[in-house]
């Protein structure tokens, strides 16, 4: 018989999760213009310990490496859209992330020293908020469907904000341990290794997964099981030699991405099973909210969503008109960027766990702007991918809608003419190469025509021709 009280485990909290994201998805499916990803959080924000206390906060806690594998599949999918060697060749889009990154750090520890926060921790989170929320892009671009140069930059920028930001925090490291008066081997070597032994892992690993998919490259049925699973050891040695979870499959994804010449696994589909992440990383997240700290910090929270945002939009889009980019990708690109959850929350629990001193204050500041992000979010990207004409959809007098933006196409006759033009042009060069080859291969005709007449098959089919004219 169980023992009273019973204890739950984490895999009904998985399936609970699971279950109030399904509930939270039919809610944003009733309303057209709320994005799931709110429906997700608000669901589970009702669940949790802030309004019904169907859970708490210890038993959220539990369920974190459910967390933990859904965020570093994530992380992986986004380390695929940088490739270093395109990144190399491209060097606007690295000019723009730099300039972005440097504007938001610098905007967002400005503001909070005006408001006073402290010195060090304004630097602390200031480095954090460079960080931008790659769950958020991947799930509202998939669910609208939305593809084109906006969309494959902001990824771009997404994968670079987050590798800046976690270096920027490992910079930031020394100063933190120093003020807690800890060893000189400590101040330099543990933010060493975290940073070196998070990138050696995912390097490790990234070669490994990128060797083993091409010796089974006749064998795709076993690409998924591979991926999520040098994901999961990637995972479980980060956490067990105090590594980072949230850089190491980052630096796996971007490895396996620069590593292939050939596509084996960088452009593999998850599937509809993928979505099961999303929504329990949601939920969590909507459940996780600590809202007695948000309104104890509310004005630097405030602050900060102010001068990230205002940091984010500029420099992507003052940046890419002067290395011209195109008018709607500079203008948008920027809004993709400004949620933020994943990459913040982890470095944010970092610096509590590790520095309780400075760390309550950083954690209660971007842990409150992250649910202020996480709610308005998913509707600004949403309207850029529509204002950037990458959403298959229409706009009518309300503007685009969630609803709007997931029709099915416009049928073939609906073409643009520029659309309908480049398919008349490859249509003529395909014309004209089957002309070309049916000339070349006319000779050949010729002279079989010739070897079957003067067979004598031909010969008494010549004759039979003769008799019946």
């Amino acid at each position: 018989m169980p023992q009273w009280p019973i204890e739950l485990n984490t895999l009904f909290f998985f399936g609970f999760l699971l279950f109030c994201g399904a509930l939270g998805g039919f809610l944003a499916h009733r309303m057209s213009w709320l994005p799931s990803i709110t429906g997700f959080m608000l669901v589970g924000l009702i669940a949790g310990p802030n309004v019904l206390g169907i859970f708490d906060y210890e038993s959220l806690a539990e369920a974190r490496i459910v967390v933990d594998i859904a965020l570093a599949l994530i992380l992986y999918r986004l380390g695929l859209s940088l490739d270093f060697k395109e990144l190399i060749r491209d060097r606007p889009l690295l000019l723009v992330s730099l300039v972005e990154s440097a504007l938001t750090f610098a905007a967002v520890y400005y503001a909070l020293m005006w408001l006073g926060v402290d010195q060090l921790a304004s630097a602390v989170i200031s480095a954090i908020a460079i960080s931008s929320s790659p769950a958020v892009l991947m799930h509202v671009s998939h669910e609208l469907g939305a593809h084109g140069r906006t969309t494959d930059r902001s990824e771009a920028l997404v994968a670079m904000n987050n590798v800046i930001a976690f270096l920027v925090f490992a910079a930031m490291m020394p100063l933190v341990y120093r003020q807690s008066e800890a060893p000189l081997a400590t101040i330099i070597g543990a933010p060493l290794y975290q940073l070196i032994g998070s990138g050696v892992l995912g390097v490790v690993l990234g070669w490994i997964l990128h060797l083993v998919a091409r010796w089974t490259r006749h064998a795709p049925q076993y690409s998924l099981a591979l991926v999520v699973g040098a994901v999961a050891m990637t995972l479980g040695l980060a956490l067990s030699f105090g590594l980072s979870a949230l850089f190491a499959p980052l630096v796996l994804g971007v490895v396996v991405r620069s590593a292939e010449k050939t596509n084996l696994i960088a452009k593999m589909e998850f599937g509809p099973a993928f979505e099961l992440f999303f929504v329990a990383l949601f939920v969590y997240a909507g459940a996780n909210l600590h809202l007695k700290e948000m309104a104890q910090f509310a004005p630097a929270a405030a602050v900060f969503v102010v001068a990230r945002s205002l940091a984010k939009w500029v420099g992507v889009a003052g940046t890419g008109f002067l290395m011209k980019w195109r008018r709607k990708v500079s203008l948008n690109a920027g809004l993709v960027l400004l949620p933020m959850a994943g990459m913040a929350i982890g470095l944010a629990q970092t610096t509590s766990e590790q520095f309780p001193l400075i760390g309550a204050q950083v954690a209660s500041i971007v842990l409150a702007a992250v649910a202020v992000f996480e709610t308005i979010g998913p509707p600004i990207v949403a309207r850029a991918l529509a204002w950037a004409g990458e959403v298959h959809g229409n706009d009518d007098d309300r503007g685009m809608t969630v609803a709007d933006a997931i029709k099915e196409p416009e049928p073939d006759h609906m073409v643009s003419l520029d659309s309908k033009s480049d398919q008349d042009g490859d249509g003529d060069q395909d014309t004209s190469q089957d002309e070309s080859a049916e000339q070349e291969n006319a000779p050949d005709d010729a002279s079989a025509l010739k070897e079957h007449s003067a067979s004598p098959a031909g010969q008494e089919n010549g004759g039979e021709d003769e008799r019946k004219a």
